[in-house]
């Protein structure tokens, strides 16, 4: 019976030692991309959307993006999750800012790290793929309805 008790003491504490964190919500970490297109034949400056497939605002547009996975960095996430909803790639990405408006996300407390580039979108057609129902340029001055708070997202990036 001591052993017995001294095991399960034993694997309490290994737990103990393995709970990394606290015990207080946590809110989920995103990266979305404001990628700017320019189209030579238009002469006019585009941005990247995707049309979502999934809720919520299933088939809304919004700018690519999505949850950091625990094995990468923000840097790492925008990237990835605009080559898998878009399948660009090699666009440079930089830091512009953090959103983090308490109900910006209607599934709970989300904070965007957002990223922003610049593409000449005759090299660079998008293709949706993921959990994107369509991928596509839009002229800047004529954007759809946005979902979550990307028209502000965007309006960061145009004054920046």
């Amino acid at each position: 019976m001591i052993l017995s008790l001294a095991i399960q003491l034993f694997k309490i504490k290994k737990m103990q030692e393995k709970k990394y964190s606290y015990e207080f919500p946590r809110p989920m970490l995103t990266t979305d991309s404001v990628v700017f297109g320019y189209d030579k034949k238009a002469n006019d400056l585009k941005i990247l959307l995707i049309q979502r497939a999934k809720d919520p605002f299933k088939n809304s547009w919004a700018l690519p993006g999505g949850f950091l996975n625990m094995d990468e960095t923000v840097d790492n996430c925008a990237k990835r999750e605009l080559f898998e909803e878009t399948a660009i790639k090699d666009v440079f990405l930089e830091q512009l800012y953090t959103f983090s408006e308490i109900d910006r996300d209607p599934r709970g407390r989300t904070i965007s790290v957002v990223f922003f580039g610049l593409t000449d979108i005759s090299n660079n057609n998008p293709v949706a793929g993921d959990d994107a129902k369509n991928a596509d340029w839009f002229p800047i001055l004529r954007l759809p309805k946005l979902a979550f708070d990307h028209e502000k997202i965007i309006n960061k990036a145009i004054i920046t």
